[in-house]
Formats: C-alpha cells, structure tokens, sequence
C-alpha cells in the first residue's frame, strides 16, 4: 500500500448553487446552500485515501464545531490525524464557494490552518520519513511549506508542492520539489513570467519538474526534455470544485508507477470528481477508477 503524507489546510466549505455568479454590489437568489467538508489538504488526503493509500494528515483544526465535524469526518475516510493539530480559542478554517454554470468563485478564511508551524513538521520526521510521497499545498503559512519542503528532500522523499493559492517563491525551495503541479496561471505567478509567456516555455525553464494541470484538456508533464501532453476525459461537470486536489493525490497514489501512468490516472480520477457535487463529493475509490480506465481505453 503506498504511504502518502499530507500537509496542508482543513476546511468546512460553504457552498452556494446558483444560475450565475453576482455582479459586484448586486444581491442574487440562489438555488441551494450546503456545507461540505474540505481545504486543499483535506481533500488531496481524502482523495488518496479513497484511491487505496495509507494516508496521514498533518495540519490544524480549531475548537468549534467545524472542527469536530471535520475531524470525525476525516477519521471516517481512514486518515490518520496523530499530527492534526487542535488550536483552543480558535475557529477552524472556512471556504465560501459559489458554484455556476459548472465554475466556482472561492474565498478562503484560514483560521487554524494559520497556525501550522514548522516545528509540528519537525515532530512529524519519523512519520515523513516512511512516506512514498509528500503534498503540500499553499493554504497554510509559507515557513511550513518550506519545512516540508527542507525536510522531505533531506529524507530522500519525492515532495509534490502543489502552488495554490499561487504566489512567487524562492527558486531555492522550488529546487527542493520533486514535482510542481500547478495550473497555467499559478506557473506564471510561481516563476513572476509575463502573462505573454508560452506556458511550455515556461516548464522548461522551471527549477524543477513541472506536471501542469490544463482543465478539460487533461495536463502537460515535463520531466526531462520536450513537454508532453496527457488529453483529458469527458465527462458531463457539475461542479469542478476539488478537481485539482483529486489530480494530486492520484499523482502521489501512482507515482511508483512512472510519470506519464500517473497523469493519465491523475487525469481520469479528476474527471470522475466533477461529476457530483462538493469538493469530495465526487472523489473517486479505486474501483471505479479502475473501471473507468478499462472503459476509456
């Protein structure tokens, strides 16, 4: 069973359905309000775990009932949560996501996840070190992510930084990743390019692999040499929410199987998460992964 670690943030996500997404200062009736549980880190953790790893999670949660509903939550997928952190007087992190036409608007309120630090990575080494692969994502403080990054590269562990929410980085921390997963947008912010820049260009001259997520049109990886396409599956959206997170965890589930077989997995376990509501919601087992594939040649 391969063993995934991952560091990042934990959130409850509010969600609104709506026709259309509100013009700045408009007030717009929507069609439907749930809470989903979910945070970049949370949903790569799930979604691995669903896809048949063993899967722990280090990062925070607060002392309300967000927190409570989410941990219970996460335990119910199998997640190991010995390095989740519980903050007293502090709430656990919150998305506000408004989902139209198949597309979704989000602000974040970190919360707790605010409150990841380097030394609960350190405390972690022992569990890190027994990975087959590491993702972190960008939704707690930067000084954690380096130390992900700093640790797991000392370890030997291939780290899968995945740069979203997108913002510049030191190229010496880029370096330290075995792979970069970011989308079109968040590689122009990741290595500060005009927005001119042809984003295969751009790969090519990243400090380190970059295996880019293109939407429907499936992703670009490029390890060594010449970009490479995997094309995407189609399949009727509902809500793309998640798509991203479930991309990276298959990526880290499959690593061991070589590159270009884990984007095309990474590609299709995407694809089966828009098809049902929530950012977990459509996350696929291995199962219907597997089926899936048979049936898509």
């Amino acid at each position: 069973m391969t063993r995934v670690v991952v560091v990042g943030s934990i959130n409850m996500d509010l969600v609104t359905l709506a026709s259309r997404f509100a013009a700045p200062g408009e007030t717009l009736l929507g069609e439907r309000f749930l809470t989903v549980h979910g945070g970049k880190g949370a949903n790569q953790a799930v979604a691995a775990a669903r896809l048949g790893a063993d899967v722990t999670l280090i990062g925070a949660l607060g002392d309300d009932a967000f927190g409570e509903q989410l941990h219970a939550g996460l335990a119910h997928e199998g997640i190991s949560l010995e390095h989740v952190a519980r903050i007293p007087d502090c709430g656990s992190g919150t998305a506000s996501i408004t989902v139209a036409q198949g597309e979704n608007h989000i602000i974040v309120v970190p919360a707790a996840n605010a409150r990841v630090t380097p030394a609960q990575i350190e405390r972690a080494q022992s569990t890190l070190a027994s990975a087959d692969a590491i993702l972190v994502q960008m939704e707690i403080p930067l000084d954690a992510v380096e130390a992900t990054l700093r640790l797991g590269h000392s370890l030997g562990k291939p780290v899968i930084l995945n740069p979203a929410p997108a913002q510049p980085l030191p190229l010496e921390w880029l370096k330290l990743a075995r792979y970069l997963t970011p989308n079109q947008h968040e590689l122009a912010i990741l290595l500060d390019a005009g927005p001119a820049e042809d984003f295969r260009a751009l790969m090519q001259r990243s400090p380190a692999p970059v295996v880019l997520t293109h939407g429907a049109e499936g992703a670009w990886y490029c390890d060594a040499g010449e970009p490479v396409h995997q094309s995407g599956f189609k399949i009727d959206v509902v809500d793309s929410t998640g798509a991203g997170d479930t991309f990276n965890a298959a990526l880290a589930v499959f690593l061991h199987e070589g590159l270009p077989a884990a984007v095309r997995k990474a590609c299709a376990a995407a694809a089966l998460s828009v098809s049902k509501l929530g950012a977990q919601g459509g996350m696929p087992r291995l199962d219907e992964l597997d089926r899936w594939l048979v049936s898509h040649g």
